[in-house]
């Protein structure tokens, strides 16, 4: 896509080139070159630390010398999800973008606009020659999407800003002081496997169409979570007829709500079956008709060489899928409309002798994130499942007394003659990690308006990122003096 009619046009153009270069977290070798030649050709001080974060240091502008150093801190990885009908490569492939009047979209697949819009701009920044800014620490951190690896292994004496804006934030009104933790809970359990029984014919059922979105900037909206909407499903089935299991794949991202399931079962009697199943999709428009509007649930006759699950471990897996926690957990009783806790049953697989799911509990509070993801352990560890607990991640408490809070919202007042809304938000931003190894640096995060991240719906907002823009470089220009 051409960017050259949209502004501003540096930061747009910087964005395409990131978007041209594949980027999934766990494989960003080569973001990491891309941004080591960036920051070389500009012939700025440009370091990869041991984690493979990026940082790039540039001196002040004239005139800006006595003020203190800032960090700008943008993730390069992004999430990769797509519509189940788009073919895409995206180790191979670059995003296609196109515009659709405000919003920038793409094809099919997540936009990465979350958090390549916070990359571009740094990187604009830096390639600047008539931006006045203090001197600037522009610190590119690895793999947020999927631990937070690069925040929690970085070498912090290879920074000496003393205060960090974070460029990671959704809501182009809002100022982020403070956000969720998280942990990640995995299981894995081997079943038995039996072969298909005498007269009995197979299904293929398939749940797509569901909006997803961010497991926590979404998680409060009520939408359908496409393996419990599965699990729910072959449980009423099951109370109608002997049913058999023979695969479950739903969901794909941790981070992700999930959009789709697929499964496939036997059954003697199909047409009752699919009775059953047009009779599930009519309930489920009833009880989402506002939310979830475009959902499909339809079953098809299909031909399997899989075996099934025995039927003890058949009610075992479905009793613990339909009764594992799932989204808000609790509302935080200190800031109104903020999720506190939340689990979010991401992934699952059921295949060929084996039962895996993964999922992702998040709190602002410690106690209460061990609570949540202590409800995972136990229903999983009672049906016999083994549980690993990892990638835990603190949250990022609020600091009231932030004196790049009080620059920043006086400086919104002024440019937009509106008061911003200060908020902790239930994402897993690194500012908690961040945090904890940049002791005493005055964090503060902010963002254009991102809509529907981690999904193939994720989209931009032009006239927003032009605010974004407008307000980050007012935000520069008034740094206080070291």
């Amino acid at each position: 896509m051409d960017f050259s009619h949209i502004q501003p046009t540096a930061l747009w153009q910087h964005f395409a080139a990131l978007n041209a270069v594949p980027r999934p977290s766990k494989k960003e070798e080569r973001v990491i070159a891309f941004m080591k030649a960036f920051g070389e050709n500009l012939g700025l001080t440009t370091i990869v630390d041991q984690a493979g974060n990026v940082i790039i240091k540039k001196a002040a502008t004239a005139g800006m010398e006595d003020r203190q150093t800032v960090i700008l801190q943008s993730h390069l990885d992004m999430v990769h999800q797509k519509n189940a009908g788009t073919v895409f490569d995206f180790d191979q492939q670059g995003i296609e973008m196109y515009q659709d009047g405000d919003w920038i979209r793409a094809k099919g697949t997540t936009l990465g606009a979350d958090n390549g819009i916070g990359v571009a701009a740094i990187m604009a920044l830096l390639a600047s020659t008539d931006i006045p800014h203090p001197a600037l620490e522009a610190f590119f951190t690895i793999d947020e999407e999927t631990g937070m690896t690069g925040a929690k292994e970085m070498d912090a004496s290879l920074l000496s800003g003393t205060i960090l804006l974070n460029l990671d934030t959704e809501d182009d009104d809002e100022l982020s002081v403070g956000c969720a933790g998280g942990i990640d809970t995995n299981t894995s359990y081997t079943y038995q496997e039996v072969p298909i029984q005498n007269g009995f014919s197979t299904l293929e059922i398939q749940l797509s169409g569901l909006l997803g979105g961010h497991s926590g900037m979404d998680i409060d909206k009520g939408r359908g979570n496409a393996n419990k909407w599965m699990a729910r499903l072959l449980w009423e089935l099951s109370q109608e007829q002997h049913i058999q299991l023979l695969h479950f794949d739903g969901g794909s991202l941790r981070n992700a709500i999930p959009r789709e399931a697929t499964a496939i079962i036997a059954v003697q009697d199909t047409v009752k079956a699919r009775t059953q199943i047009n009779a599930f999709a009519h309930i489920l428009k009833d009880e989402y008709t506002l939310i979830e509007p475009h959902f499909v649930l339809k079953a098809e006759s299909t031909q399997s060489s899989l075996h099934a699950l025995s039927d003890l471990d058949f009610k075992k897996i479905i009793a613990t899928l339909c009764g594992v926690q799932n989204g808000v957990y609790r509302m935080s009783p200190d800031i109104i409309g903020l999720v506190e806790a939340s689990s979010s049953l991401a992934r699952v697989i059921i295949d060929k002798g084996s039962f895996t799911t993964q999922s992702l509990q998040r709190s602002s509070v410690e106690s209460t994130k061990k609570e949540v993801s202590m409800t995972l352990r136990c229903a999983f560890e009672n049906m016999g499942a083994t549980v690993e607990q990892s990638g835990d991640y603190p949250g990022w408490k609020p600091n009231s007394q932030s004196l790049i809070l009080k620059e920043m919202r006086g400086l919104y007042r002024t440019l937009f003659n509106e008061e911003p809304k200060v908020k902790a938000c239930h994402a897993g931003l690194e500012c908690g990690l961040l945090s904890e190894k940049l002791p005493g640096v005055d964090m503060i995060s902010f963002g254009p308006n991102i809509r529907a991240a981690h999904s193939p719906d994720e989209c931009v907002q032009i006239s927003s990122v032009q605010k974004f823009w407008t307000y980050l470089l007012a935000s520069l220009s008034q740094i206080p003096k070291a």
